[in-house]
C-alpha cells in the first residue's frame, strides 16, 4: 500500500498567489474552514475576497417570517464582523437559499464573471466530500464555473482552485501552518454566535485543525487542509478527480526492478 507520505503532506505550503476568492455556502464557513489561512493572506498584503451564496435562513430556531429575518440580518452582521478580524477586503452575500443551492446555469456564469472580474489567483471552494448538501453543491457550481472559464481563452491564466476542509477531514495536498494566527482565528469563531448556540463549532474545528498536524514538525500547533486541483484535473469531472484521490488509498506502489 501507498505510504503516509503519499497521503497527507509531511510539511507545510506556502500560501498561494493572491487576489484570493473564497465561496462559502453559509456564514461562518468562511472563518471555520480557512479562517487562519485568510489572516495569514492579510498579514502577507494578499487581498481576500469573501462570497457567501446562501441566506442562512435556516440555521437557528426561527418559527416566523421575522425570527427569520432577524436570524438572516445576525448573520450578516456576524459575517462582516468576522471578516473584519481576518483582514477580508470584502464580503459579500448573495442570498441563495439556505439549504436550496442547486446547479444552475445563471449561478455558474455568475461565478464565473466574479472570478473574472476579481482578477483571482486563487479561488477557493468547499471539499466535495463535505456532509452538508449546500457544501457539496458549492464545489459543483464552482468547479462548473471553472469549466467555463476553460473555455474563455480570451480571459487570460486559469486561477489555482482549492477546496478546503469545514467539518470533515478529506483527501488533501496542502497543509497551511496557522499556528501564528490562532488567536486571531478563535476570536472570528466566537464572533458567530448565532450558529455556536447551535452546536460547539469552535471545539470542533480546533480539533479538525490539531488532527491535521499529523504528519507535521511539532512546532505547529494547528493546520488548515486543502486540495490544490491541477489544471488537467479541471478538465475532467469533480467527482473523477476526487475518485483519483480517494484510489491512492488503495493503490500498491510500483516495484522498482
Amino acid at each position: 500500500m501507498n505510504p503516509e507520505h503519499v497521503l497527507v503532506p509531511y510539511q507545510c505550503a506556502d500560501l498561494p498567489s493572491g487576489p484570493w476568492l473564497v465561496f462559502a455556502p453559509h456564514a461562518d464557513d468562511e472563518t471555520f474552514g480557512m479562517g487562519g489561512a485568510l489572516r495569514l493572506a492579510a498579514d502577507q498584503g494578499i487581498s481576500t475576497h469573501v462570497i457567501v451564496l446562501t441566506d442562512g435562513a435556516l440555521g437557528g430556531e426561527a418559527t416566523n417570517a421575522a425570527e427569520t429575518a432577524a436570524l438572516v440580518k445576525a448573520r450578516q452582521q456576524e459575517l462582516a464582523a468576522a471578516c473584519a478580524l481576518l483582514g477580508v477586503a470584502h464580503a459579500e452575500t448573495w442570498d441563495q437559499p439556505d439549504r436550496g443551492l442547486t446547479l444552475t446555469a445563471g449561478l455558474i456564469e455568475r461565478m464565473a464573471t466574479v472570478i473574472a472580474d476579481t482578477a483571482a489567483a486563487t479561488v477557493f471552494f468547499p471539499g466535495a466530500l463535505e456532509l452538508h448538501p449546500d457544501h457539496r453543491m458549492t464545489a459543483q457550481l464552482v468547479w462548473q464555473a471553472a469549466q467555463q472559464l476553460q473555455r474563455r481563452a480570451w480571459r487570460g491564466p486559469l486561477p489555482q482552485f482549492w477546496s478546503y476542509e469545514i467539518s470533515v477531514q478529506s483527501p488533501v495536498n496542502c497543509l497551511l501552518d496557522i499556528t501564528p494566527v490562532l488567536p486571531v482565528k478563535k476570536q472570528a469563531m466566537a464572533v458567530y454566535a448565532s450558529q455556536n448556540a447551535q452546536n460547539n463549532y469552535p471545539e470542533l474545528i480546533m480539533a479538525l485543525n490539531k488532527a491535521r498536524t499529523f504528519s507535521l514538525p511539532a512546532t505547529v500547533s494547528h493546520a488548515e487542509a486543502f486540495y490544490r486541483f491541477t489544471d488537467a484535473e479541471l478538465s475532467g469531472t469533480l467527482q473523477a478527480a476526487v475518485a483519483t484521490t480517494v484510489q491512492q488509498y488503495f493503490a500498491v506502489p510500483e516495484t522498482k526492478r
